[in-house]
């Protein structure tokens, strides 16, 4: 038997630690049909039922306030799952049940999970699940997700609900007003045969009085005239309220909903067993941690500790990446002839999306270090502190996930840190957050930097790592507050946020967790990169040197093959490496090396990313950027890891001899024109130059094509600003 179960819950309820237990590695990652909220589906075979999971986005509400809201609603009515299982949080039972009633409401089958019964018997609180399932007549299942407790009695009672009759709705009592006027509506719905088909009676009439605007205007849409009477009905009903008690109908369904769950609570299903003064495990950790003055130290220690760890022990696996990448460069110029084909294997292929998949061993050490931050429920203590620093530059407390989503911790990305805008209310405040959430230091940009320290920075990586980390949070500050002051002023609004409680990562959560991530890096370096490597290739390589530049170079080989002695050329001609050259033949091969580089160097010049990237030069050079870097930089406006992979290939192309392998950042190291100036320059232009163009688009869906724009113009104009001042001053002072 197949059918669909769905994971709803509230945020940190542990819906996604279920989710992952439940299906493993079968499991994919996609989005819903018209937005870009996740959508993580998988399955889960047991008894013969193939069950197919739907990760829904966590809600604490199903009425449309927001696009999570809406997702998790829509799918639940249009997709029908079988059973929906809700994940509650055992230890704050009051306020997860809220979501549980408007599932029932609803008259979806329903089987509760009730989670984290650890933390709740951890702070002296007794659910009795056997009561509460038979007052919400749905079955109720204690587990703790994190270690697969209860996982299996769960999964039998969700095959016990999938084989029992459709749920009649729950029915909640809002009142004497409010149910003479939900009554009057069900009457009207009910005989008109209104939205019934998609939703029962009673919710929709329930829906007009909380003013849900995709529901009327459904409503609207498919019958105006009976519409038109439902919403006359709710303002009359919402005017007499308002009179007579000073409130709204949303209010008040809200507090008989709440009132309801108390009354349930209140008949012995939840004991207390301790002093409601004393402090749980969390409050005592969060008054170290969230200390007003240790907090902030803490938290700078804790960031430093992780590009320790992360350069520390990737040190090695990015090494034989390399080796691997330069043996396989070798073979391939050894095995090809020399033409177009060794050139586009070797130079667009190999050095290129090789000098991307190399950092793969450093941005999984890194995305398994943010996992443990994050599954730990830390990540969310960084958000809490950061919130008075982010209120005094005209940014919500919000704002700090968008950032810290993006790359505040190096190794993020940008496309779900602009996503996560959409939790902020105030327009100004969400423009300003999803316009520089993008200067953060994103997993696309971590390659480039780990190149540049590697070339320049050999022995302080974690320390450069974490300098670079903290230009990245004050740039994006110090511009959000000058978009405050000019182009989205707008008075801040107040954050109040949910902090979860510690938790002790499971290491198979963190190997998921760390697997999801890499492997969306690895597939983007082996399609997009590819694809973008490939066609810059193209651009380095055509149009070709004209056949008169050939042969002025063929003739200056000739020329000094014939000053050679005949003995001499011969030595060259069959030498092996085994055997040292002599003095003459030596210098012989140097002579021809060095019109082989001249004529790599003029073909690349000749081409077409060429002349593009040398007419650049007289701006860029401000910057210290010749026409190599100008064309990785071009490139690194499709995506920030094209910088890697076309220096790669320009340094490829510009190299002659084949036994010398050496890895992109020696090659960088040694040239003339790079020193640590221009490196600090380029870091800094990378970290705040114009989003990726998949970010771009992404912050044109979320607001418009023009704030699209504005971020390319102005991100850009700021990056080549700060470059400019960095490397002038720094040329003015020696370095």
């Amino acid at each position: 038997m197949k059918f669909c179960v769905a994971l709803g819950g509230n945020p940190n309820a542990g819906k996604t630690t279920l989710f992952n237990a439940l299906t493993g590695s079968r499991q994919h990652v996609g989005n819903y049909p018209g937005v870009t909220v996740d959508r993580k589906e998988g399955r889960y075979v047991q008894n013969g039922h193939d069950m197919h999971i739907v990760d829904l986005p966590g809600t604490y509400s199903l009425t449309a306030y927001s696009v999570e809201e809406v997702v998790a609603r829509d799918f639940l009515v249009s997709e029908r799952p079988r059973v929906t299982i809700n994940i509650v949080d055992a230890s704050n039972l009051e306020r997860n049940l809220y979501l549980t009633i408007q599932f029932l409401e609803l008259g979806i089958p329903t089987c509760v999970a009730l989670n984290m019964i650890d933390v709740a018997r951890g702070r002296g609180i007794e659910v009795d699940d056997k009561k509460l399932s038979r007052l919400l007549g749905v079955p109720v299942v204690p587990i703790v997700a994190r270690s697969g407790f209860g996982k299996k009695a769960l999964m039998d009672a969700v095959e016990t609900v999938a084989e029992s009759p459709l749920p009649q709705p729950l029915r909640v009592s809002y009142g004497p007003d409010l149910e003479t006027a939900i009554q009057e509506m069900e009457a009207i719905i009910t005989g008109s045969e209104f939205l019934t088909n998609l939703y029962p009676s009673r919710w929709i009439a329930i829906k007009f009085l909380e003013n849900d605007e995709q529901i009327m205007e459904r409503g609207r849409a498919a019958d105006p005239p009976i519409a038109d009477r439902l919403e006359a009905i709710t303002r009359k009903v919402g005017a007499h309220i308002e009179e007579t008690l000073e409130t709204y109908p949303e209010a008040m369904i809200a507090d008989h909903r709440y009132g309801f769950i108390s009354s349930m609570l209140k008949q012995g299903v939840v004991k207390e067993r301790h002093d409601r003064n004393r402090l749980f495990l969390s409050d005592r950790i969060d008054k170290v941690l969230v200390n007003r003055f240790a907090g902030p130290i803490i938290m700078l220690l804790v960031l430093m500790g992780l590009y320790h760890f992360v350069f520390t022990y990737s040190e090695m696996p990015v090494a034989w990446c390399e080796r691997a990448f330069e043996w396989l460069s070798a073979m391939a110029s050894a095995s090809l002839s020399d033409g177009l084909l060794k050139s586009l294997i070797v130079s667009g292929v190999i050095d290129g999306v090789g000098g991307v998949l190399g950092f793969v061993p450093l941005i999984m050490f890194m995305f398994f270090g943010i996992a443990m931050l994050e599954d730990s429920g830390y990540l969310a203590r960084v958000a809490f502190m950061l919130d008075r620093v982010f209120q005094m530059f005209g940014l919500h407390g919000s704002s700090v996930m968008a950032y810290i989503v993006s790359g505040g911790i190096a190794g993020g990305c940008a496309v779900p840190g602009v996503m996560a805008t959409r939790t902020l209310r105030s327009p100004k405040e969400r423009i300003a957050t999803l316009l520089t959430a993008p200067f953060m230091n994103c997993g696309a940009k971590l390659p480039v930097f780990a190149l540049l320290i590697a070339a320049f920075f050999p022995h302080s990586r974690a320390r450069m790592m974490f300098i670079l980390t903290l230009i990245s949070w004050a740039g994006a500050l110090l511009a959000a507050k000058f978009l405050r002051v000019t182009v989205v002023t707008g008075a801040s609004t107040p954050f109040v946020m949910e902090l979860p409680p510690y938790r002790l990562p499971t290491f198979r959560g963190l190997v998921i967790h760390t697997w999801e991530r890499t492997w969306q890096y690895a597939k983007k370096a082996g399609t997009v990169i590819l694809g973008i490597s490939v066609l810059l290739w193209a651009g380095m390589t055509f149009p070709r040197l004209p056949d008169a530049q050939v042969e002025t170079f063929a003739n200056q080989r000739i020329g000094f093959i014939s000053a050679a002695a005949p003995q001499v050329v011969e030595e060259l001609e069959t030498a092996s490496g085994s055997r040292p050259l002599s003095t003459a033949a030596a210098e012989l091969k140097k002579a021809l090396m060095a019109v082989d580089a001249r004529q790599t160097g003029a073909a690349l010049r000749h081409s077409l990313a060429g002349r593009v990237g040398t007419g650049l030069e007289s701006i860029t050079r401000w910057a210290g950027f010749d026409w190599r870097t100008n064309i990785a930089l071009l490139g690194g406006f499709a995506a920030k890891e094209v910088i890697v992979s076309t220096l790669g290939t320009a340094y490829s192309l510009g190299t002659v001899d084949a036994e010398a392998a050496d890895s992109l950042a020696v090659k960088l190291a040694a040239e003339p024109g790079w020193r640590t100036l221009t490196a600090w320059s380029l870091m800094i232009f990378v970290m705040f130059y114009a989003p990726c163009f998949v970010t771009v688009v992404c912050i044109a869906r979320e607001s418009s094509w023009k704030w699209g724009a504005f971020s390319m113009v102005f991100n850009t104009s700021m990056a080549f600003f700060l470059a400019v001042i960095i490397y002038q001053v720094g040329a003015a002072f020696g370095y």
